[in-house]
Formats: structure tokens, C-alpha cells, sequence
């Protein structure tokens, strides 16, 4: 009997290197993730790409200035797909860090322009001007005084954009009702500092403002003591700062630092991660104010429409907001 030996060929599939998980890493800025603004609406970007994308995450916040590279540099060693740094005092850390990391991914709210960037660095960027206009014209129709007010932090161009803006808004509708401005200083430590924010605030109420628009990080929680303790009203920012002062936040103007920084992460992880720089505005939904139950009460509802209005002017192009004060 012929015994018949079938060679069969054993294939190799070629499968290529698994693609690593996505790894999100952010360094805060100054304040931290408890400053109820700016780093809090960050942070809450982090948590929803945790839970929708269901992606690793990590965060650092610096104690002092030098350690923002610090933490930048951690997260670059320990291979974060995309590393996103809070303001734009991490401009040339993270310009540093995407050029000698140029298989990362990073991205810089509020980043300053630079020449030449990495061209695996986003800038996410935000017309400020535009939410800062609208809350200037809700202050300029709801004042009774006839003085409203405006608390910065830094004293720096990314600041001067929320002035001009609410400085624009308020002479929009009411010509005649005086700004009154403070800087709380020179130095990062101005969007840290609740006690020079309540000082300043307490200055401009007993001047006679009845209405204060904050863009001071956690030095806004000094403005919002103030509003209490004055029985006078307050203009939040970058997030809803209703639970501050209960009853004496007008509105808050929204800066959508979450959505920035969520669309930035889910690129990563969808591979559609482009460097750059993207720009949120009124027609992005990247600003915007609060209206709800929370303040409903003290906005009447022809100031809403006619705060609507003026958003709709600006996205048309028909009112165009000065950056600069």
C-alpha cells in the first residue's frame, strides 16, 4: 500500500504591532483644578474623554512655575499619546517638549503664536472678545448705577481681550454707564490671589459699580465674597460660577476650555489629530453666557433677546468685537 504524506504550507499571518492605547496627559495651570474656572473646565474635558472614550488619563498641577515642565516632561517619558498644557504660560514648555518629542502630540490652550511651530503642536485658541462683548451688553442694560466694573488677573493681551470685549459691549448699548478696571498684577500669581480680588471688588462697589465682570481665575472667588458681602452683582467666567454667590451672579461667560480640549483628545484617539491652530468662537460654540433657571430672575427676558440678537449680529459678521483695549 502507497501511504500518500500531504504536505500542507502553514501560513503566517502577518499581523501588524497592535496600536497602543490612547494615554491623555494635561498640566493645569496656576490654581489648579479647583480654581471653579478656567483649570475646572479643563479638567471636566479630561474626565469626559475618560468616560466616553474610555481612554487612560493622567494630570499634573504644578506647585510653582518651574514645575510645569516638570510635569510636561513626566508625561512626555511616560509616552502620552497627546499631552495638553492649561494656559498660555506653557507656550514655550510645550513648543520645547513637541520638538523633542516629535512622535507625541500636544496641544497648548491659549497658546501664544510662535514662529514655525512643531507640526505636531495645536494651539486651541478662543475668541474671548466675543463672549466678554455679550456680558458687557447684559451689564450695560442691567446696571442701575450706571458704573459697572472689570477684575483681571495677569496683566497681559490674552486679559486685555476679555476688557475690550466687555468694554465694547457695555458702550454697545449704553453709551453713558462708566467701566471701572483693575489688574490684579504683572506676574501668574494674579490669577491666584482671592484677597487682591475681593480688595479690588470692594473698591469698585463702594465707587459705585452695582455689576463687576471677573476674568481672574481663582482671584474671582475674592470678587465673588465681595458681590456677597455688598449685596451687588458679579459676571462670572470660562465656566458657570452660579454656586459662587448664589443670587448675585448675573450671568457668566462661558469659555468651552472641556470641549476643546475633549475634541483635542478624541482626534488623538480617532487619528484625526491635526497640528495647528483651531480658533473657538460664538459661531463654534466655543463662547457664550449663561441663561437659566439659575439667573433667569435677574436678567429680564428683553435683555436676553436682545443679548441673542447681538450674537447673532456677530456671527454674521455684522459687529465685529475689538481684541484689544
Amino acid at each position: 500500500m502507497r501511504r500518500f504524506i500531504l504536505f500542507l504550507p502553514i501560513l503566517f499571518v502577518a499581523c501588524g504591532k497592535p496600536t497602543p492605547p490612547v494615554f491623555a496627559g494635561i498640566v493645569f495651570d496656576v490654581g489648579g483644578i479647583d480654581d471653579k474656572s478656567f483649570n475646572e473646565s479643563a479638567h471636566k474635558g479630561l474626565m469626559k474623554a475618560k468616560a466616553d472614550l474610555g481612554i487612560e488619563v493622567e494630570y499634573y498641577q504644578p506647585s510653582q512655575p518651574a514645575d510645569r515642565k516638570t510635569g510636561m516632561r513626566r508625561l512626555c517619558g511616560k509616552k502620552a499619546s497627546v499631552i495638553v498644557g492649561v494656559g498660555f504660560i506653557f507656550t514655550d514648555e510645550i513648543v520645547a517638549a513637541a520638538r523633542d518629542f516629535p512622535d507625541l502630540k500636544f496641544a497648548c490652550v491659549d497658546m501664544i503664536p510662535v514662529a514655525d511651530p512643531p507640526k505636531n503642536l495645536c494651539g486651541l485658541n478662543f475668541r474671548e472678545e466675543q463672549g466678554a462683548f455679550l456680558v458687557g451688553a447684559i451689564a450695560g442694560l442691567c446696571t442701575k448705577s450706571k458704573k459697572v466694573g472689570f477684575v483681571g488677573g495677569m496683566n497681559v493681551p490674552l486679559i486685555h481681550k476679555f476688557e475690550a470685549g466687555f468694554r465694547a459691549g457695555v458702550k454697545h448699548v449704553a453709551a453713558d454707564v462708566e467701566v471701572l478696571v483693575n489688574y490684579a498684577g504683572e506676574t501668574p500669581k494674579a490669577f491666584e490671589d482671592p484677597e487682591t480680588g475681593k480688595s479690588m471688588a470692594l473698591g469698585q462697589y463702594k465707587s459705585g459699580a452695582d455689576i463687576i465682570f471677573h476674568a481672574s481665575g481663582k482671584t474671582g472667588i475674592g470678587v465673588f465674597q465681595a458681590a456677597k458681602e455688598t449685596g451687588k452683582l458679579a459676571i462670572g467666567v470660562d465656566a458657570d460660577q452660579h454656586r459662587e454667590a448664589p443670587g448675585h451672579v448675573l450671568t457668566s461667560m462661558i469659555k468651552r476650555v472641556d470641549v476643546a480640549v475633549f475634541d483635542t483628545i478624541k482626534a488623538a484617539k480617532d487619528g484625526t489629530f491635526q497640528g495647528g491652530t483651531r480658533v473657538f468662537g460664538l459661531k463654534e460654540e466655543g463662547v457664550g453666557f449663561v441663561y437659566d433657571d439659575n439667573n433667569k430672575k435677574l436678567i429680564p427676558e428683553e435683555v436676553y433677546k436682545k443679548a441673542m440678537d447681538l450674537r447673532q449680529q456677530i456671527i454674521d459678521g455684522k459687529i465685529t468685537v475689538p481684541e484689544k483695549k
